[in-house]
């Protein structure tokens, strides 16, 4: 069974391996993009043992690392930037009519320019070596000079027994730069009142106690789901904007449940 799109947390993997594969079908996790014309890091069906949420080790002949922002290796256990060192036979070429678009996007200098920029942030593990991807680089949430991926609190947070999905985005924040914002869709149907506060609170807890007070998220919003194209990927630049309290300009004729966004507006 495979995964795609978007990194799966711990928490769904199970679900999915259980409900779906009754426990014995291998689940390949893959990451790979639009740009990389494949596949690049994924555990080979029957071969590789599987971590869930993890997309196990690069295929062979593709040589992905993880580097800090100026293009130095980071050593494993610690998060950073991911990039493909050496080429391979089905990347992007260039972008048409625009080549020094697609130097500086794919081949940044800050990286030495020989560095393949996946835009992902990802982590290996001391232990095994298995990649598991955190999230964009630009989801990467600044508090208080601490920086934390939005996949971390994603994880976290589903792995709650109340909560069945959600989604994590950043506002700007007078007293720590940034503030964290997390939008909840709970099993059990929307809260509302004194019931809201209180799984709210309860929430910010939880997520105080497994990965810091630091990331506690000061807003917290219920929905009965979140906004969604029709393939299922959560529109989170459409968050971002409700959670600074913004007008939303941009067009959402690719969603699937455009009326979510109006009951997403109400902040605890």
């Amino acid at each position: 069974m495979g995964s795609v799109g978007e990194p799966i947390n711990p928490e769904a993997w199970m679900w999915y391996y259980e409900n779906v594969g009754g426990s014995r079908c291998p689940i390949t996790d893959t990451f790979w993009q639009t740009e990389t014309g494949g596949h690049m890091i994924s555990p080979l069906p029957g071969a590789t043992p599987m971590i869930p949420g993890s997309c196990t080790l690069p295929l062979p002949g593709i040589q992905a690392a993880i580097v800090d922002e100026a293009g130095a290796d980071v050593p494993n256990g610690r998060g950073g930037i991911l990039v493909v060192k050496r080429p391979w036979p089905s990347m992007i070429r260039n972008i048409w009519g625009d080549p020094d678009r697609f130097v500086k996007s794919y081949f940044p200098e800050e990286l030495g320019g020989t560095l393949y920029l996946a835009g992902d942030g990802a982590i290996r593990n001391k232990d095994t070596g298995y990649f598991t991807i955190t999230g964009r680089i630009d989801d990467v949430l600044n508090v208080s000079g601490h920086r934390m991926g939005t996949m971390e609190i994603e994880s976290c947070l589903v792995a709650n027994p109340l909560v069945a999905e959600a989604a994590v985005v950043g506002r700007p924040d007078e007293m720590t730069g940034e503030a964290i914002c997390v939008f909840v869709v709970l099993k059990g149907g929307r809260p509302t009142g004194d019931e809201a506060k209180k799984i709210a609170t309860e929430l910010r807890n939880w997520v105080g106690k497994e990965i810091g007070p630091i990331a506690k998220p000061k807003d917290v919003r219920f929905g009965d789901n979140l906004p969604k194209t029709r393939s299922g990927k959560i529109m989170r630049r459409l968050l971002r904007v409700i959670a600074k309290g913004e007008e939303i300009t941009q067009d959402t004729s690719t969603l699937e449940n455009p009326a979510i966004l109006e009951q997403l507006k109400e902040a605890l």
